[in-house]
């Protein structure tokens, strides 16, 4: 008997090349064929996602015939709630053993496991998510052992399936290890390190394939099973870059992301002024998160930097234009760290190559990394150098630990080395942006949004 899967991994909401690998899918899919996802298509950076809750990705993958989807880090960077609106209405299966809820109950819509039947061959698939560590309690969400979890669903369906695929976004490195410790499985489709296999490769016995990332390839894996054992014929990785766009995926992103500008173009409330934004020159919009930072976490100075924005919000507040303004999905997070780290990059701050300098990567999705804008201190300097930071009426003291608000992006260093010198961090649930709509409209905060931290010694010293 033979199968073939045909799988993607980490597509990331990268649509325009997802709708190249669903003309491969459909060019390629027979009626041995079983068609998997390895985790991270949706990525919420997308307005169709956003403005639809993420059904516009159950929508896209119904279309082409998706049989399951194992959940990724993506799937749950906006909330539990919506995961489980995604799930709950999918007609294909939510895999995933290792994910909970922060209490450690099941999250509404999704399986540990499943078994398909494909021309009278039991197939079960389960899934692997990957633990976020430190977000895990911010997120709202409870990861238990992987290994431990595939091992469970194996016993628990015993006798039940004829061969085994586990969807892993754990990553390759993982699932090498999972290949010679766990011989009950028979394929890999892996995920989240986003690798890309030129063909499946065999460990232990055990076909592992993984197809890249952002829908630039399409894995291939086509199998022949004797006795509930299983041998790889053939398999291939092919690329997406000149293939031609399927229609129907094309159409159905041009309805959702028409339902979606609608649902998010509806005015939240009017701004009392304008708060405009700038790379380098302190301006309203960055302070005002750095005020919002450091009211959210009780902290004793908001920390943000002004690329986290890519421009400033004028007239009224939508959540389309808070995707527009920061569409970054990183998290407020509180840390501690001693004066003098934050001094050093205060000084750095003060360097317009350093502000003008890429700051991609990371979840950081705008374009230059920024000046640090300050809640709770001020900075006097000369446009070289700092003179004194005060916090309050006392100087910073380069010894003493401060409790930060700040992103996660600056907490690990990005952008400013120096800021990684931290502990104790803290992660919220919420994106930076969601910082700008609870404080534009809070009384006060934009009115101090206009009050500058930054001053030069000769307006001190007159």
């Amino acid at each position: 008997m033979r199968i073939k899967i045909i799988h993607t991994n980490d597509v990331h909401s990268n649509f325009d090349n997802f709708a190249k690998a669903v003309t491969l899918i459909k060019q390629h899919k027979d009626h041995d064929t079983i068609i998997l996802d390895g985790g991270d298509f949706a990525d919420f950076k997308s307005i169709e996602l956003q403005g639809t809750r993420g059904i516009a990705a159950i929508e896209l993958l119904e279309s082409v015939g998706y049989d399951a989807l194992t959940i990724g880090n993506n799937e749950m960077f906006n909330g539990v709630d919506t995961l489980e609106h995604m799930a709950s209405n999918s007609p294909f299966p939510f895999i995933s053993n290792n994910l909970f809820k922060k209490d450690k109950t099941a999250i509404n819509g999704i399986v540990p496991s499943t078994i398909l039947l494909k021309n009278g061959l039991r197939i079960l698939i389960t899934g692997s998510s990957p633990d976020m560590g430190e977000f895990n309690d911010g997120l709202g969400i409870y990861i238990s052992s992987y290994k431990e979890a595939i091992i469970d669903e194996i016993k628990r369906n015993e006798g039940k399936y004829d061969i085994c695929i586990l969807l892993s976004h754990v990553g390759t490195f993982v699932d090498e290890v999972l290949a010679e410790e766990i011989p009950e499985i028979d394929i890999i489709i892996s995920a989240h390190d986003h690798k890309l296999y030129a063909e499946a490769r065999v460990i232990n016995n055990i076909v592992t394939n993984s197809a890249g990332q952002y829908g630039e390839h399409v894995g291939i894996v086509e199998l022949e099973i004797m006795n509930n054992n299983v041998k790889l014929i053939h398999s291939e990785t092919i690329s997406t870059v000149n293939v031609e766009k399927d229609e129907q995926i094309i159409s159905l992103l041009k309805v959702n992301k028409e339902k979606a500008i609608v649902v998010l173009s509806q005015s939240l409330y009017e701004l009392e002024r304008p708060l405009w934004h700038d790379v380098v020159e302190e301006n309203p919009i960055t302070n005002l998160i750095a005020d919002g930072l450091k009211d959210m976490l009780n902290c004793d100075i908001g920390l943000i930097n002004s690329g986290i924005c890519n421009a400033g919000a004028f007239n009224n507040l939508s959540n389309k234009k808070l995707i527009e303004i920061c569409p970054s999905p990183l998290n407020p997070t509180s840390f501690e760290m001693q004066g003098k780290y934050i001094k050093m990059a205060i000084e750095q701050s003060l360097d317009a190559q350093i502000c003008l300098g890429d700051g991609r990567g990371a979840g950081f999705r705008g374009r230059f990394v920024g000046r640090l804008h300050i809640a709770g201190a001020e900075i006097v300097h000369d446009g070289k150098t700092v003179h004194a930071i005060y916090m309050g009426t006392k100087p910073l003291e380069e010894e003493a630990w401060y409790t930060v608000a700040s992103s996660d992006y600056l907490q690990r260093g990005s952008g400013y080395k120096c800021l990684a010198h931290n502990r104790n961090e803290k992660y919220r649930a919420e994106h930076i942006k969601d910082v700008i709509r609870l404080y534009a409209n809070k009384d006060g905060f934009i009115e101090k949004a206009y009050v500058n931290r930054w001053k030069e010694a000769a307006e001190v010293y007159q």
